[in-house]
């Protein structure tokens, strides 16, 4: 019995008696909830044929509840053999239960199938925590190669979860313009997408295929109209850009822009699961949008109010604004963490922050930042000459993250 199986008999066993006892007696309507999502399970989009069926389609119709313990049970087991590039292939299987199906998503994110979920990501954790992970280390440190592990100072890499917030060496990220406060600074490595512009109070946000709005995603924070409504109030406000962390990559935030944190929240209760398009998400050419986006309810997060000085065209003071910065943990990530000092943050006792100065980090999985901007000062990507725009990729990560999707899709959402 290897190691993996060791742990899984210590700590899976227990959660899948659970589950059979839940389905059993029908716990909060477990079995009724359960049944209703399978009983409305899809088809499979006839476009998805080959190697990529195979890879991420798993057939939950006619499933009973065996199935699911038992691919729970081969989930768990398999994240101690994980490779970099097979990382969201159980998450893409066990995401058919609900793609496109409205029970599905209800089964996941509320009622005791909600509760099943939290409890698994909670196991999932525990997993990643154990120093038996730590072949697991070894296994993506050879994986990903010495290029870019070479960005990376070592630490205490005796869990997967250590490593996987691995820092940064000092100077392999530079600050651009670190005593310009008109320039705004990537939070983290990720793929950023312009995702709504002129938000309204009422406007969704589609976030990692779902939909939500700025008070929902704010926690109804007094801040959130500085993002929906101009200066004199009126409908009519900022801008919206997600910022996609892919799992492999670096996994800390940093400040977008410096000023003071004149509000903050971190680890937000919410869901983990019920994203109804997920496969289009992973694999459709431009990660992160140009699908169809669901509402329902709020994701585990934090967010950030970041309040900084406004310059003009001549470098002259222009006034104050706000940035916020909202971390977005879903689909087996088990914490959204900030750094001490920019934990529970009110306004009558703000901090002192400068560009690039790290936020906090997410632990185990992919996630994403979005940042929110007031009206008018953040109409689009702006580059310049020589700054870095993307990576010539090998056809690997290309095809796993970047691929044509089986479905077509626009290039742009609209607002919603």
């Amino acid at each position: 019995m290897n190691q993996g199986e060791t742990w899984c008999d210590d700590h899976l066993k227990e959660f899948l008696k659970d589950v059979h006892g839940w389905y059993h007696d029908n716990t909060n309507n477990f079995q009724d909830d359960f049944d209703r999502a399978i009983k409305n399970v899809q088809d499979c989009p006839p476009d998805l044929t080959g190697e990529q069926k195979e890879r991420v389609w798993k057939d939950w119709q006619n499933a009973t509840i065996h199935t699911l313990t038992d691919f729970l049970s081969e989930w768990c087991r398999w994240g101690w053999t994980q490779g970099v590039h097979d990382g969201l292939q159980y998450i893409e299987k066990f995401s058919w239960i609900n793609y496109n199906n409205k029970a599905g998503t209800d089964f996941m994110v509320a009622g005791q199938g909600a509760v099943m979920l939290a409890e698994f990501t909670r196991l999932q954790g525990e997993q990643m925590d154990d120093e038996r992970s730590v072949n697991l280390v070894r296994q993506w440190i050879e994986e990903l190669g010495p290029k870019t592990m070479a960005a990376f100072k070592k630490g205490d890499w005796s869990t997967y979860n250590k490593f996987f917030i691995r820092e940064l060496k000092p100077g392999v990220r530079p600050i651009a313009d670190p005593l310009d406060p008109s320039v705004v600074v990537a939070p983290t490595d990720c793929v950023i997408n312009m995702i709504v512009d002129e938000l309204t109070d009422g406007a969704l946000i589609p976030v990692k295929t779902v939909a939500m709005n700025v008070s929902q995603l704010l926690h109804g924070s007094t801040y959130a109209t500085r993002f929906t409504r101009d200066k004199d109030g009126n409908q009519g406000g900022g801008t919206a850009v997600s910022c996609i962390l892919l799992p492999d990559t670096y996994h800390r935030y940093h400040a977008p822009v410096g000023g003071e944190v004149v509000e903050a929240h971190d680890d937000l209760p919410g869901v983990y699961y019920g994203m109804q398009n997920f496969p289009e998400l992973v694999n459709n050419g431009n990660v992160g949008y140009g699908y169809d986006y669901n509402a329902f309810t709020d994701f585990r997060r934090g967010y950030v109010i970041f309040k900084t000085p406004y310059v003009n065209h001549l470098g002259e003071p222009d006034g104050e604004g706000y940035v916020a910065l909202v971390a977005v943990g879903l689909n087996s990530i088990g914490s959204v963490k900030f750094l001490d000092k920019f934990r529970n943050v009110t306004d009558d006792r703000p901090v002192a922050v400068d560009k690039g100065e790290e936020i906090g980090c997410f632990q185990y999985g992919g996630s994403m930042n979005i940042l929110l901007f007031e009206k008018g000062r953040f109409p689009a990507l702006q580059l310049l000459m020589g700054q870095r725009i993307g990576l010539l990729e090998g056809p690997e990560r290309s095809e796993k993250y970047f691929g044509r999707s089986y479905r077509a899709h626009a290039s742009r959402t609209s607002a919603l």
